[in-house]
């Protein structure tokens, strides 16, 4: 900003330009990403607009939602004029856009295949930094009962106990299940756990009479199959 010239507030912009008033006159389909950001913070900094501000963070995310919903609290707070509470109305938005995905399920939604599985899980994994797993219970019919986490882990692995994984499946009365996590390094190549995890649960499946029908691991944009790859 060049010195002396002083930064006009959103509030002495043309009424037209205003993001609030711009979204009552012309809908809110007409505002961008960083028009309906600033409507969420309210104000800018002493050097910026809301909007140029939000613009700024979005800059930072090659102006993607999906790369700012992996942002944390104390993420947004290194941008000036974003405090905790400002970043926290941003992440909750970011949280109901994904969620929002999540409900667009239909009831009773039949998993068939790993194409599937990898659409149903990626709303609920693309924004997580560690690694969780999940395991999906179907009905005998393929149809979803729930999906149940069961681990959580760091940036490199999580830790995944085969009997809590039965136990959801017998007090679900699922007759197939899925299992699925993911890899926030982007890396699709499953580890040597997951191999071994893989192995002991196709043999707990046998055992309990439950079908296993896949276990994915899901990045942001791909996903890995053992039952593609013809290793279960």
């Amino acid at each position: 900003m060049a010195e002396g010239k002083p930064r006009l507030s959103i509030k002495e912009w043309p009424i037209d330009e205003r993001p609030r008033e711009k979204a009552m006159q012309h809908g809110i389909n007409a505002l961008s990403k960083a028009e309906l950001l600033a409507i969420l913070v309210g104000s800018g900094n002493d050097e910026e607009s809301a909007v140029a501000l939000m613009k700024r963070v979005l800059a930072s995310c090659n102006d993607s939602i999906a790369e700012l919903a992996r942002l944390s609290v104390d993420d947004l707070c290194r941008f000036k004029g974003i405090g905790p509470v400002k970043a926290l109305t941003i992440v909750a938005a970011c949280e109901l856009w994904k969620r929002r995905a999540a409900d667009e399920r239909p009831e009773q939604l039949r998993i068939t295949s790993s194409k599937e599985l990898y659409a149903y899980f990626h709303p609920i994994l693309c924004d997580s930094n560690v690694e969780q797993c999940y395991v999906l219970l179907l009905n005998n019919m393929n149809r979803v009962i729930e999906h149940v986490c069961i681990g959580v882990g760091g940036l490199s692995a999580t830790v995944v106990d085969i009997r809590l994984v039965m136990r959801e499946a017998l007090m679900k009365r699922a007759t197939t299940i899925a299992l699925c996590h993911n890899h926030p390094s982007g890396s699709l190549r499953p580890s040597g756990e997951d191999d071994k995890l893989t192995g002991n649960l196709s043999a707990a499946c046998r055992v309990m009479n439950v079908r296993f029908l896949d276990h994915i691991i899901v990045t942001d944009g791909a996903y890995y199959s053992y039952n593609d790859e013809g290793r279960l």
